[in-house]
């Protein structure tokens, strides 16, 4: 599907709060089933620009296009079609898990029988099935975003918009939620995330682009970035002019 049209085309996409732009004169497109890191910064336009994906925050000037299908006019088509992590899960709190995930299911038109096994498989799916009768609010940190992922799922999305998937995810959470990622990969949809923890998007990601101060810095496929033996990390630092990151002190 990576030959096919794009998952996800922006053209001059620029945001502006007051006299700031947060997002300035973006442009980026993303293959369809790929697995793609959106990287930069605190501060560089990260979250900002997924809210735009959302439909969270509109644009100031530019234009979004989506599974083929231009934003806003095709928001409601476009939002069946999509899985999505926000950064904050703000999830409804009094429902337990698997009422909150059949909810959701319903949401997107799914029969209500359907929807309630799918989210009782989804539960197990994500190892929470011993949580069943708990309320959300009485959840971790991490099975919150379990839960979270697990609702981005229930549709069998094609293109999935995550802002910090794996934040406040223990270890073996982690592991779950990648090796499902993948797999939605393997079926052929697409994964758009913004991560910290750059081990993980190197692990993960075919393609990544890198932003600054609410511009692309650098786009491309991992393997093609690289200077010699480089990481992730290195490009990162390098291409977002960190430099030297510590100074001496002379008490430390």
């Amino acid at each position: 599907m990576t030959g096919g049209s794009p998952a996800i085309r922006l053209t001059d996409l620029r945001k502006v709060y007051g006299d700031r732009a947060a997002v300035d004169g973006l442009n980026l497109t993303v293959p369809g089933g790929c697995f793609y890191g959106f990287l930069g910064p605190n501060g560089a336009g990260k979250t900002t620009t997924i809210k735009m994906l959302m439909g969270l925050a509109e644009p100031t000037s530019g234009s979004i296009e989506m599974l083929g299908r231009p934003m806003p006019d095709g928001e409601l088509e476009i939002k069946a079609r999509i899985g999505l992590v926000p950064d904050e899960t703000l999830l409804f709190d009094q429902l337990t898990g698997p009422e909150f995930l059949e909810f959701v299911g319903r949401m997107y038109g799914i029969e209500g029988k359907v929807a309630r096994e799918r989210a009782a498989e989804l539960m197990e799916l994500f190892q929470l099935q011993d949580a069943s009768r708990r309320l959300i609010n009485e959840y971790s940190k991490g099975m919150r975003k379990r839960v979270a992922m697990a609702a981005s799922l229930i549709h069998r999305p094609e293109l999935f918009l995550m802002d910090e998937p794996f934040e406040g995810v223990d270890a073996v959470g982690a592991r779950l939620m990648k090796d499902i990622l993948l797999e939605q990969i393997r079926r052929g949809a697409t994964v758009f995330l913004t991560s910290h923890v750059l081990e993980v998007v190197e692990r993960l990601c075919q393609r990544v682009a890198i932003i600054h101060n609410g511009r692309l810095v650098v786009e491309g496929e991992i393997e093609a970035l690289r200077s010699g033996s480089e990481t992730l990390e290195d490009i990162f630092v390098r291409v977002v002019g960190a430099g030297r990151l510590t100074e001496s002190l002379e008490w430390l």
